[in-house]
């Protein structure tokens, strides 16, 4: 490697919002996080809402009570009718009786 065209590596510190502080090594001596590994909801689990000027407010005032839209369309329903067709009494008589030949 050639001298001095390298930048130097030296000891780091990763501060988070949090507070939470990791030690590393990196270019620069300090960075300053938003957000880190200790207070993410994806690794902690936990959902943490950060609303910026009440968007959250005005999108449920909006939109809260109408239902959400999935791209897909809806499932045709299939309407039972209360009569049986010939086809299917018939079937039904026929297996009740082979269940009466067998026991």
């Amino acid at each position: 490697m050639k001298k001095g065209i390298h930048p130097e590596f030296q000891e780091s510190v990763f501060v988070c919002a949090c507070g939470n502080t990791i030690k590393t090594r990196s270019l620069k001596s300090e960075y300053k996080l938003e957000i880190c590994s200790a207070c993410h909801p994806f690794f902690t689990g936990k959902q943490k809402l950060v609303d910026s000027a009440g968007r959250v407010e005005r999108f449920m005032k909006k939109y809260g009570d109408k239902p959400v839209s999935t791209g897909k369309k809806p499932t045709k329903v299939v309407k039972k009718v209360g009569a049986t067709t010939e086809k299917s009494a018939k079937t039904k008589k026929s297996a009740k009786s082979s269940k009466k030949e067998s026991d």
